[in-house]
């Protein structure tokens, strides 16, 4: 049996990366691994500091290590620990030496990075709505995957035109 591939996208807050992991997995009858952090912060009653980024980090990889044993040729991952580093430097100026050590073990075969050309949605959990911060942080990621040896896909457009792209790319991935 072949390796399961590992797709994940990403791309900063409000660009669709959940509605499009979703879609893909439903398209391509396929689990997908959701965002740890949303599941842990709604239940967080208090602000997250510094520690709460690895507690995260360790779900995000214990959800997609459950996930991927019901894979049969292809995980769908909304986000990865680059997120949670990303978060993590930018808040705290310093990213838990754990999280840096599984960004390098951990190996993807395709990202989706999503593009901020679709408008922001009020959510309490995001926190820059400013096209500025918006265009920062697209930019790092666009860097963490111009330096990654991993192909990476821009997906932009409106939700439907960006599903059809993005079927489309995982078609063709998996040949």
């Amino acid at each position: 049996m072949p390796r399961v591939k590992k797709l994940v996208v990403i791309g900063p807050e409000s660009t669709g990366k959940s509605t499009l992991t979703k879609g893909l997995a439903e398209v391509f009858a396929e689990p997908w691994v959701e965002e740890y952090a949303r599941e842990y912060l709604h239940l967080l009653q208090r602000d997250y500091v510094f520690e709460d980024l690895l507690e995260i980090a360790k779900g995000q990889l214990a959800l997609e290590d459950r996930k991927i044993k019901s894979a049969q040729r292809m995980l769908f991952c909304d986000t990865d620990l680059h997120v949670i580093k990303v978060w993590s430097d930018h808040k705290f100026k310093k990213t838990d030496p754990w999280i840096l050590q599984q960004i390098q073990q951990r190996k993807y075969d395709l990202y989706l990075l999503t593009d901020i050309d679709i408008p922001w949605q009020e959510d309490p959990l995001r926190e820059h709505p400013d096209p500025e911060m918006r265009k920062h942080f697209f930019d790092i990621y666009h860097d963490i995957l111009a330096k990654s040896d991993t192909p990476s896909v821009l997906i932009s457009g409106n939700p439907e035109h960006r599903l059809d792209q993005a079927i489309k790319l995982v078609r063709e991935f998996l040949g």
